[in-house]
């Protein structure tokens, strides 16, 4: 059954006319959950918000930063160890997170949120509240530390008000694939910034830690996806690793198999076409061109633990009258950071970091999240889990927590992964499945469940129908069969699909005899029948059969 929808309330920042060296924006609602939301109030960008946010730079920020006078810098006492407790980064954080929401939410906007905050508890839902920042100066600023209050709750780290930046300028979210399992693929690029010297005699060294670094991963992963938090049981997870692919390496990978993950571990950096990834020394994929395979494989979420991919690339400007929140002498490149690039042709969800995070950290951060999403909670309230982890971990005044930045799509509800069946949970009465979809063998009668919408076929003993070694013409990852909701808008009606990789096709029993299927995908109809690698091969019937006319050995 669909997720219940949650309200939501959609607030965008847009720049206007600069006069009298004061920097003039406008705030107003895109989407509201209640009719005449749409409220709009201006403001201007004050001189201690940016002080405040010069002052935040200098402490956490490892980017070069542009020039900033010095008799602007925010006065405050600094103690000996400043990350002590009480001491400037924990009051930093609190001063500029209140000044934030202060300035966000104030007269007709703050009355809108707490009319939508009420809805959405009158429903016994959270409240979806979506940011869009369009000018690229308030980019960078960490809106997720905001608070209302001295001692209150981050709005980035509730439950209760999920929070995400999104932007408008996007290609329309096509009908998505309905998925029962997490299938990330991981890809370890270069770890190394490209502009240090590097060894060559070092190569082999660095090739072989990366390795080990992919299978730990892979496994923290995995792990972490086939069981959920507090060690409650999670839906079946599938890693793939790559380590420093080609660019056609990537592609391939993702055209072969059905993946809802993208998860990138490398170097990157800002650009103007969307950030650039360094998948191995020499080659580099921006945001632009990976935005092609990932909206054309309906990659639903990609994860790039990766600096500054959260934020846009700057020009150089050598003006000295510039009053944009950013400081004097810089020049920021609107739409170009990673996420938006991805989100504007379509990704429906993209999770980048503002500045550098620790290995350490990014393991803790990834593998609640991961245990999230196997519980089949929507990707922000997700998001929301593993920050509080981080910061239980590493504390309020470390801004571990506040490094993730979650984009998503303004025509995206959320959701990964299908939630639960009835017959899934413990919970009251629940109805049986209406049905259950396999191959049957024509040789033997021998069946094989298609489960979790989805079943891999191939010669390697890691599919889930493994086809015999004697058969001529199998690959190891020969096809799969998918399930996808039917359009019709009927609950029950569901349309499972066959998708051929393999080197020499499935044979399909049509009118006029078998014809080879191949690099296609085609619907599946019940009683249809296949042959995988030679139409010599060994004949499989798709059926769809009630639960009760299943033989208990299938």
């Amino acid at each position: 059954m669909p997720l219940p929808t949650i309200p939501c309330l959609s607030l965008a920042i847009t720049p206007l006319m600069n006069s009298a060296g004061m920097s003039h924006f406008a705030i107003h609602v895109i989407d509201a959950p209640f009719t005449g939301g749409g409220v709009l109030r201006d403001c201007i960008w004050t001189n201690s918000l940016s002080q405040l946010w010069q002052t935040w730079q200098e402490m956490f920020s490892t980017r070069q930063l542009p020039p900033y006078p010095a008799k602007d810098a925010l006065s405050l006492e600094v103690p000996s160890d400043p990350h002590q407790p009480g001491g400037l980064a924990v009051r930093l954080m609190q001063n500029l997170g209140i000044s934030l929401w202060q300035w966000l939410f104030d007269g007709s906007i703050l009355s809108t949120l707490n009319r939508s905050q009420g809805i959405a508890i009158g429903q016994s839902r959270p409240l979806r509240l979506r940011l869009e920042i369009r000018d690229p100066n308030l980019i960078a600023l960490p809106w997720e530390i905001m608070q209302d209050a001295a001692g209150r709750q981050s709005i980035s780290l509730s439950q209760n008000l999920l929070f995400s930046r999104t932007t408008s300028d996007v290609n329309p979210l096509p009908i998505l694939r309905s998925d029962y399992a997490l299938r990330i693929l991981l890809v370890l690029g270069q770890a190394s910034d490209p502009t240090s010297c590097v060894d060559p005699s070092n190569d082999t060294l660095q090739t072989l830690k990366l390795e080990q670094e992919a299978t730990t991963l892979a496994q923290v992963l995995r792990t972490s996806g086939n069981s959920g938090i507090g060690g409650s049981k999670g839906m079946p997870c599938q890693v793939d690793t790559l380590v420093q692919p080609t660019s056609s390496e990537l592609i391939r990978a993702l055209e072969k198999r059905v993946y809802n993950v993208l998860f990138y571990a490398g170097h990157g950096m800002p650009n103007p076409d969307g950030g650039l990834l360094f998948l191995r020394p020499d080659m580099t994929l921006n945001g632009t061109e990976l935005a092609q395979v990932l909206t054309r494989c309906q990659v639903k979420l990609g994860v790039f633990n990766a600096c500054w991919l959260a934020q846009p690339d700057r020009f150089p400007s050598d003006s000295d009258t510039d009053n944009s929140p950013a400081g004097k002498g810089s020049q920021l490149i609107p739409r170009s950071s990673l996420a938006e690039v991805l989100i504007h042709h379509g990704v429906p969800a993209v999770l980048g970091m503002r500045d550098p995070i620790a290995d350490h950290e990014a393991i803790s951060f990834i593998q609640i999240f991961a245990q999230s999403l196997a519980e089949r909670i929507p990707i922000d309230q997700a998001v929301a889990v593993a920050r509080q982890h981080l910061l239980t971990l590493y504390k309020f005044n470390q801004q571990a927590w506040t490094l993730p930045v979650l984009y998503m799509h303004p025509e995206f509800d959320g959701e990964l992964l299908k939630p639960p069946e009835p017959s899934e949970t413990n919970i009251g009465p629940s109805d049986p499945p209406t049905h259950v979809a396999c191959l049957r063998s024509l040789e033997d009668g021998r069946f094989w469940q298609i489960r979790g919408g989805l079943m891999k076929i191939g010669r390697s003993a890691d599919n889930d129908l493994v086809l015999k070694e004697d058969e001529s013409g199998v690959s190891r990852e020969h096809a799969m069969i998918l399930r996808r909701d039917s359009q019709s808008g009927e609950l029950d009606e569901v349309i499972y699909f066959l998708k051929d990789f393999s080197r020499f096709g499935t044979w399909i029993l049509g009118q006029t005899g078998w014809q080879r299927v191949h690099h296609q995908e085609i619907s599946l109809s019940p009683g249809i029948q296949m042959k995988f690698g030679s139409s010599q091969n060994e004949a499989l019937e798709f059926v769809i059969l009630r639960p009760s006319d299943l033989p208990a050995s299938g």
